[in-house]
């Protein structure tokens, strides 16, 4: 499938799913607001104003402050920031690991794909919240440990959704046709498997993205993600449940911000589906 092929099926399952369109602009639209925290933020993140604590949402404030006088809001915009570069990296790390794994399994089958496969459903047996803890509660709650962590919990999924259609795109005449050219394996696997199996994996990174950004927040509400004071959403709730019944707007904001991220992504998700899976694509 050629990139404006696959490009015209999009569009048009998204026609066909207006939610999808939704998710994709909401996704745009805070991915935006994180890039231009520092120049949309009205005050400073990590600024404390003991005078102006636990203050509800005002003028000066929309968003109310925090126990120390720090403005929501702008915490919340540069939260945005944290969560998005932990949750696309580790996405993508995972994308790149799992799919490398699951063509390799797929491809040469056999005993080691039984022992790979076998390997990914010991991994997949532990929540992926357990898993994350423990790698950072080892490791240490740096961003890159976080992000490793994220990412190591995300591969067997990946790898599970390349497998399976590299098992059914390796018996395509046109892969015995560059076997009998005498290609490579790591030539077919990569130029000429992975480009036909990528939409699947798109759709998988889309909806992992989602559940790394809801990991991350999980982490650092327990008190395992990065270190006060930089923003994150997770250690904005935390901070906030202390005080929740006397100030809600401390762990409302940051929450309201992850349901909006994890809902956009999860509709994004669905349009991404419809264009790939082949009996939607019949209907349209």
């Amino acid at each position: 499938m050629s990139a404006t092929t696959a490009l015209g099926a999009t569009i048009r399952a998204f026609n066909a799913n207006k939610t999808s369109w939704f998710g994709l602009g909401v996704f745009l639209l805070v991915v935006a607001l994180a890039i231009l925290a520092p120049w949309i933020a009205p005050h400073d993140p990590i600024e404390q104003d003991i005078f102006a604590k636990l203050e509800p949402p005002s003028a000066l404030h929309p968003l109310g402050t925090d126990y120390f006088g720090r403005d929501i809001l702008s915490r919340l915009l540069y939260g945005a920031r944290y969560s998005l570069v932990i949750g696309i990296a580790s996405t993508l790390a995972a994308m790149l690991i799992g799919s490398t794994i699951g063509i390799l399994a797929g491809w040469h089958g056999g005993r080691f794909d039984i022992i790979v496969m076998q390997a990914m459903d010991v991994m997949l047996a532990f929540p992926a919240l357990i898993l994350g803890l423990i790698i950072v509660a080892v490791l240490g709650p740096t961003l890159t440990n976080i992000v490793i962590a994220i990412a190591f919990t995300s591969i067997p999924a990946f790898a599970r959704i390349a497998r399976a259609p590299t098992i059914s795109v390796k018996e395509r005449e046109y892969i015995e046709a560059c076997r009998s050219l005498g290609y490579s394996d790591t030539r077919i696997m990569f130029v000429h498997i992975l480009p036909n199996i990528f939409a699947e994996i798109l759709v998988m990174s889309s909806l992992w993205l989602a559940s790394a950004i809801r990991t991350e927040a999980s982490l650092a509400f327990i008190g395992l993600g990065l270190k006060p004071p930089t923003p994150t959403w997770g250690g904005m709730i935390r901070e906030g449940f202390e005080n929740i019944l006397d100030s809600y707007w401390l762990a409302l904001s940051p929450g309201v911000a992850i349901l909006v991220v994890v809902f956009a992504l999860n509709l994004l998700g669905d349009g991404l589906r419809d264009a790939v899976d082949p009996k939607l694509k019949g209907e349209q």
